[in-house]
């Protein structure tokens, strides 16, 4: 029998649902339980796709090709299970599906309505695709009492009565502030939200309390007797150091024992939580340091770049260091005088995706430092993009290169493949010939070349990657690169896309066109990122 949890949010936003339900996953699976999860978001946006990294952060990229929230990968991070299309539900894909219902007849001519058609259609994105799994985790985005949220929130409600309280049950994540002038947590908030909860039907079986302290006894009977749950099952979120010492804490705080208490299933022994105490030591005590310059063009808001972020610190937890991001907005380095000032001591600079000519040449000039001056280089996407036209520029004597993305240019390096292969074989040799539009998303497999660095670092020659990309590497300037000291060390299998570039004679410079951080994980850091760190570590050494 599949169990359903559902984690549900309030007070404020960004209180760490994300983090919460993957750590109890985790712990779940440390108890020998396999899970999945899944995160309903209540904006109208069919996906995160067309959203800017600014107000969304980054967009996820699963398997299948599906565009989905940033809280995806956390999962992914966290349990190692590969998130699915069907694991992330919006409103606008809700009401988008219900509509082509309504507009093939399958409702027989009925007036569709939130209730029941709305919520029917949620209830079926809850459940469908989970046979097989102990447990499913349902995060739902926002906070309660948002007036976007209730047809979720009314879908849970008859989802409970439909499979059973001893099926289904509900994990409320709320605020417990400090008040320094009164000397103590408040528990009002918390109250509050549970009611707002209680008011559309849903009473929480487990409260997460965020907080900066312990919660004293008498707080944590105070919240029981007003929220209508036992003691024990008011949990403490406390803040940590790293997120990945949020399962040893959630098992402290004994929330994997409530979850399993009140489904009835084996409670008293304790999870094996080796993995994750590993983990959290590597974190804390490194014995090392490495500085890395992220040069990007979304540092304002580090969201954008989170997948990024966690998969260089696997890379320090392999190579047993800590590492210091500096993040950089490329268009300063377009500025006189700002590369040195900025790349100067990097131990390594990494230059990841992104989409539009603004900040491109702040990145390609960190690309020539960093292969000029013989430092680590890691491009990503739109970075491998530009190490191209870096060469091209460079050492190929292309002064025009560059990207029909940025507009018409003489030399395109870089282009849509319906641009630089129409009238040629190389269309009709893809695979069915069908290209599916001009975005490729989602994994692929490249053949790596024989004796190539890249090879070296994943210790095999055929690789399988997350794509999120329009435009491509222009594969007929491959022979004036190769000219030069650049090499194509991956290629897709039909020897169609350029899928990676290296410089043989460089200490360790790499550029991806797929986005590797999207596989990586704290227990199976992505042996690119680990290569990378590692080859920093070098550079740092050297540097003393």
């Amino acid at each position: 029998m599949t169990r359903f949890v559902f984690v549900t949010g309030g007070v404020v936003s960004s209180l760490g649902k994300g983090i919460a339900s993957a750590a109890l996953a985790a712990l779940l699976q440390a108890r020998g339980h396999t899970v999945r999860m899944r995160k309903l978001d209540p904006y109208l946006n069919v996906d995160p796709g067309t959203m800017s990294p600014y107000q969304h952060g980054e967009v996820f990229i699963t398997d299948d090709g599906a565009e989905t929230d940033l809280d995806l990968g956390h999962y992914e991070r966290f349990t190692g299970v590969h998130a699915r299309r069907s694991d992330n539900a919006t409103t606008g894909r809700i009401y988008s599906d219900v509509i082509a219902r309504e507009r093939r007849g399958d409702y027989l001519g009925a007036t569709v309505q939130v209730i029941p058609h709305i919520t029917d259609a949620i209830k079926e994105a809850i459940v469908s695709d989970t046979d097989g799994y102990d447990f499913v985790l349902v995060e739902i985005g926002g906070t309660v009492g948002d007036i976007e949220s209730l047809p979720f929130l009314e879908a849970i409600r008859q989802l409970r009565n439909d499979l059973g309280h001893d099926q289904t049950m509900c994990v409320h994540l709320t605020l417990l502030p400090y008040i320094p002038s009164a000397g103590e947590l408040k528990t009002k908030p918390t109250q509050h939200s549970v009611k707002e909860l209680q008011n559309v039907g849903l009473q929480p079986q487990i409260l997460l309390c965020r907080c900066d302290r312990p919660i004293p006894q008498t707080e944590r009977q105070k919240i029981a007797n007003f929220c209508n749950v036992r003691p024990e099952a008011v949990i403490a979120a406390p803040d940590v150091d790293t997120i990945y010492a949020c399962p040893i804490t959630y098992h402290q705080q004994g929330m994997d024992r409530e979850v399993l208490r009140y489904f009835g299933l084996p409670h008293e022994t304790s999870p094996d939580l080796s993995r994750w105490e590993k983990i959290v030591r590597a974190v804390r005590e490194p014995k090392g340091e490495v500085r890395i310059a992220v040069v990007g063009k979304y540092t304002a808001l580090l969201d954008s770049y989170k997948s990024l972020a966690e998969a260089l610190l696997h890379g320090g937890i392999a190579q047993d260091v800590r590492v210091r991001m500096n993040w950089i907005d490329s268009e300063e380095l377009e500025k006189d005088g700002k590369i040195e000032e900025h790349l100067r001591g990097m131990d390594g600079i990494l230059v990841p995706g992104g989409f539009g000519e603004r900040g491109s040449e702040g990145k390609i000039n960190a690309v020539r430092y960093a292969r000029e001056n013989n430092i680590p280089f890691l491009g990503i996407c739109f970075g491998m993009q530009m190490a191209v036209i870096e060469c091209a520029r460079t050492l190929a004597g292309l002064k025009n290169a560059s990207s029909t993305e940025f507009g018409p240019t003489d030399e395109p390096l870089v282009g849509l493949m319906t641009e630089w292969a129409r009238g040629t074989e190389l269309l009709r040799r893809r695979e069915g010939g069908d290209l599916g539009g001009t975005m490729r998303v989602g994994a692929y497999p490249a053949k790596l070349a024989e004796n190539s660095r890249v090879a070296q670092v994943y210790g095999k020659t055929d690789i399988r990657e997350r794509h999120r990309h329009r435009w491509e590497v222009n594969v007929h300037y491959r022979e004036v690169l190769e000219k030069t000291s650049l090499r194509f060390s991956g290629m897709s299998p039909d020897g169609v896309l350029p899928e990676v570039v290296e410089y043989p004679d460089h200490p360790w410079f790499i550029g991806v066109q797929y986005h590797p951080e999207l596989l990586s994980k704290p227990f199976d850091p992505h042996p690119l990122f680990s290569g990378f760190v590692g080859a920093a570590k070098q550079e740092s050494q050297n540097r003393k």
